[in-house]
């Protein structure tokens, strides 16, 4: 890209990434229709989403089924991802005890 047609980096305060997330949140707006109202990326606002929308409340007992799918398909996503960043540490420990003999 030519200098000319470079974009300068824009950035977002604190509070308007929460309120671009409270969109999809609390007002039930898909991540595009949310981004597009907001004039963002929807993988910039799936980042937001991902680091600032506050964790699901768990199922109760009584619970119906759909719900417990839901969040059983919740934590094995959180499973996968807590195993991959233990397998990524372990191989930065490896390769950083190799590197320090």
């Amino acid at each position: 890209m030519s200098e000319k047609t470079k974009r300068a980096r824009r950035s977002f305060s604190a509070e308007f990434k929460r309120d671009a997330v409270d969109l999809v949140v609390k007002q039930g707006y898909s991540f595009k229709a949310a981004a597009d109202a907001v004039g963002v990326a929807a993988k910039s606002l799936r980042d937001w989403h991902s680091k600032l929308a506050p964790e699901p409340e768990p199922c109760g007992d009584d619970a119906s089924t759909a719900a417990l799918q839901d969040e059983i398909k919740h934590l094995r996503k959180r499973l996968q991802r807590a195993e991959m960043e233990r397998e990524i540490l372990k191989k930065a420990t490896a390769y950083f005890a190799r590197e320090s003999q």
